[in-house]
């Protein structure tokens, strides 16, 4: 039986992919390829190439050690996360389809990569990498569909994220804009740094939709069009790459950390997801006559049935299943938590109250208290998720409750239409989410179904990496206990 490595460079259409490549690398003069892949946090990883060797990568992939997928990173006793250094070495495969031209500079090209166990393993040599949560989520989605007869997950994000100003000794000095809400002349302020961001992405295959200033100092949230799940985590990642890159550009810092400042609003980043069954990839050049790379990265799912569009006389209720795919939604938010709430800071977010924080566990219609909303007919917003979010965990864990919901028929009981505190003080008991990382990582430990979204190694890494860092925290002393305890006691 050959190795899943062998049967994935030989899939067919894939040799003519790679030719196809290189007729791109030739056109566009391209030098220089970076080979990517996300780690257990969504840090891009990878390795730089010249671009002469695109055949012999293509076929052999490059390697990099098993540890890279958890940066690399020692826990607080000294141990490395995940793998250690006598681990072997992964081995990454590019997806030729991904191939696009880094518009800062044309001389680089980018593709991202499928990760393999080595080919010399002694247990399951060249096997998928289950510490590769991108090669994950392809997989799960791609069961999920066959599982469901082609019913299949699209969906889109809200990046919110903040454009700090760098202080001389290079660390943030306060958002570049005031924090006003929608306002023009804050949002013009930052124009010449999100037109470069919107020209970048044009160019990289990301339909820009809208975007608005919102309400903390620098905050801005810019929107691409929704599609499938694994091209959507690939474009979010991608966005945040280009935010760096453009942030070097004008000096300044792209914060995606979840709550930089307290009293106002944090970076969010819901998710709005919907069932479809049908539609075909269609091609969207933005504008150009001649795109910088494959094709695959300018295409967009549309068409189909929508199974989350009203059935019947209320035109706000979703259809059957996806009111089904929101019950099992709904029976794991717990769990979820630890996903979309990734950090110790995610969760103070969820304590800074007043600001629209999804706290509480329950759905509604256009319901900005409740921790989940139909935020228009045919999609569900999930929104205990913020913009540290790997995204590719995130995409999986949903499938996963989307599939249990399905498969057992699960009920989401009726949307709560008041608003949340209000329905509280009338008697109604509402579970809140967890308000830690350490809680929200015990909920996930006890809930098979999402620790099913990591599987083999991934769980193993993700879960040795956060309950590290959550105890880095615990055993750190901090200015708040200084300015609070160091001279309580006479």
């Amino acid at each position: 039986m050959p190795m899943d490595i062998e049967g994935y460079v030989e899939q067919p259409g894939r040799a003519k992919m790679v030719k196809d490549v290189r007729k791109k690398i030739n056109e566009l003069k391209i030098d220089y390829i970076y080979y990517q892949f996300i780690s257990v946090t969504g840090r891009i990883i990878g390795k730089g190439v010249p671009a002469d060797h695109w055949e012999t990568i293509a076929e052999r992939g490059f390697q990099l050690v098993y540890g890279s997928v958890a940066n690399l990173y020692v826990d607080r006793y000294g141990d490395y996360i995940g793998y250690g250094p006598e681990s072997s070495e992964l081995i990454g495969i590019p997806d030729p389809d991904t191939f696009v031209q880094l518009p800062w500079d044309k001389r680089v090209a980018r593709v991202y990569c499928t990760c393999f166990r080595n080919r010399e393993e002694p247990e399951n040599p060249g096997g998928f990498f289950t510490g590769d949560c991108r090669g994950n989520l392809r997989r799960s989605h791609d069961a999920f569909q066959k599982k469901h007869k082609g019913l299949h997950m699209r969906h889109g994000t809200e990046p919110e994220m903040m454009w700090l100003k760098k202080g001389e000794d290079g660390l943030p000095n306060g958002g570049f804009s005031k924090p006003n809400c929608y306002h023009i002349d804050q949002f013009e302020s930052l124009r010449p740094v999100f037109m470069k961001v919107i020209e970048y992405c044009r160019a990289m295959g990301l339909d820009m939709i809208q975007g608005d200033h919102e309400d903390a100092p620098g905050q801005l949230e810019l929107n691409f069009q929704f599609d499938d799940a694994l091209r959507t985590a690939d474009r979010l990642a991608t966005y945040r790459q280009i935010c760096a890159q453009v942030a070097r550009e004008n000096n300044l810092i792209a914060c995606f950390m979840a709550k930089p400042f307290m009293g106002v609003s944090a970076n969010g980043c819901h998710h709005n997801v919907s069932l479809w069954k049908g539609g075909k990839d269609e091609m969207n050049q933005l504008g150009q006559d001649n795109i910088a790379g494959m094709p695959q990265n300018f295409m967009y799912k549309k068409g189909g049935k929508n199974t989350f569009l009203p059935e019947g006389k209320d035109l706000r209720k979703p259809g059957k299943t996806g009111l089904k795919a929101i019950g099992g939604v709904m029976s794991h938010l717990d769990a979820m938590t630890a996903i979309g709430c990734p950090t110790v800071n995610s969760y103070r977010r969820l304590w800074d109250t007043g600001f629209w924080a999804p706290v509480f566990a329950d759905w509604g219609y256009q319901n900005r208290t409740t921790g989940m909303r139909v935020s228009a007919p045919g999609r569900f917003e999930y929104r205990a998720v913020d913009s540290m979010v790997n995204p590719y965990l995130m995409a999986n864990a949903i499938i996963k409750c989307f599939d249990h919901g399905i498969t057992d028929n699960l009920d989401p009981g009726e949307p709560e239409e008041r608003n949340i505190y209000q329905a509280m003080e009338e008697g109604k008991q509402v579970k809140k989410l967890p308000m830690s990382l350490g809680d929200a990582l015990i909920a996930l430990d006890k809930d098979e179904v999402i620790k099913s979204a990591m599987p083999g190694d991934m769980y193993r890494v993700f879960k040795h990496y956060k309950t590290n860092e959550w105890e880095n925290f615990m055993a750190t002393v901090t200015e708040w206990d200084l300015e609070n305890y160091w001279d309580c006691l006479p």
